[in-house]
């Protein structure tokens, strides 16, 4: 019996053992090889390849325009304060968590404050999310919502309880995340109020060359039909039909439960795109090694620019 690539060899070619071992040194030249081609700096000001480098302050100086710049400037990870070395090797924490990691544990993992890590993993998921940005999905695609949040604990005596079914009673945090997944693909998710809203979603980001779209038996989903072939599943009946089924959808959805209950143990609506980009990253990249998500996720942050979400966070809630 073959045995399973997530435990062979082939799938752990980078830890946090290596990372320390090597140095601040070979962590520095890992972001700068990712940031530039031949780890060579490049001003992101005016684009000239001529610099000098303040190697006490690990700085570049342009010749051309005279701006100071570091390997990070420009990207995610500007005006940031940690080591190459503690930023790498959180990096790979976060990779390495199949499903998903809490803040708490990555700052008691990384010896730093709780806002620190909080705001550094929305900051890698935010990096995560824009690998597919303006993606498209082709072939065999399958669409399906789930619904997260907005649970109303009932009252302790049975006479205080309401109906908790009604819309007066909701607490208005419910939402739904709809994800589309290309058979051997990608993964797309988006946070919406309805499932329905999907319908539209679908018509924005499938190839009208799609060669068949699967849903369940929602009847919002009979819109479907007006642009493309479309294989239909009663769940009620079977999980899976000739070949119809949105089993690749719910094994993502299986993902997400499990990193907001068992990880999270609750996501703000607010910031629930984020949790389901991360996861769908994960589920699309689960057959490649540690170290290649890794070092992916190294080079999608040092081409991120500057996040405006989170970029002075904590200091934007103080004021």
């Amino acid at each position: 019996m073959a045995q399973h690539f997530l435990l062979s060899a082939a799938a752990r070619t980078l830890s946090l053992k290596e990372i320390y071992k090597s140095g601040e040194g070979a962590a520095y030249d890992t972001f700068k090889a990712m940031r530039w081609e031949g780890g060579e700096p490049v001003c992101p000001d005016c684009g000239c390849c001529e610099t000098y480098e303040i190697t006490t302050r690990r700085k570049f100086k342009c010749k051309a325009c005279y701006r100071q710049f570091s390997v990070t400037s420009g990207t995610i990870f500007a005006s940031r304060k940690m080591s190459f070395c503690d930023l790498l090797a959180a990096i790979c924490i976060f990779v390495n968590a199949v499903k998903g990691i809490s803040a708490s544990q990555l700052s008691r993992d990384l010896d730093c404050q709780y806002k620190t890590a909080f705001v550094m993993s929305h900051k890698l998921r935010e990096a995560m999310a824009a690998e597919t940005k303006g993606h498209t999905l082709d072939g065999e695609v399958e669409i399906d919502g789930a619904y997260f949040g907005g649970h109303i604990r009932p009252a302790n005596h049975v006479e205080d309880r309401v109906d908790r079914r009604l819309a007066r009673h909701q607490t208005g945090k419910r939402r739904v995340v709809i994800a589309l997944r290309e058979r051997m693909g990608r993964t797309l998710t988006f946070v919406r109020k309805t499932e329905a809203e999907g319908v539209q979603i679908a018509s924005e980001v499938i190839s009208r060359m799609a060669t068949v779209v699967y849903a369940d038996e929602g009847s919002h989903w009979d819109h479907l039909h007006d642009a493309w072939t479309v294989g239909r599943i009663n769940h009620s009946e079977a999980y899976s039909a000739d070949g119809a089924n949105t089993n690749a959808v719910e094994s993502f959805f299986s993902r997400l439960r499990r990193m907001v209950t068992g990880q999270h143990h609750g996501v703000s609506p607010k910031y629930l795109h984020q949790y389901s980009a991360h996861a769908a990253w994960l589920e699309d990249h689960r057959r490649r090694s540690n170290g290649e998500n890794a070092f992916a996720t190294v080079a999608n942050a040092m081409a991120h620019p500057v996040s405006r979400n989170w970029k002075g966070y904590w200091q934007r809630n103080a004021a």
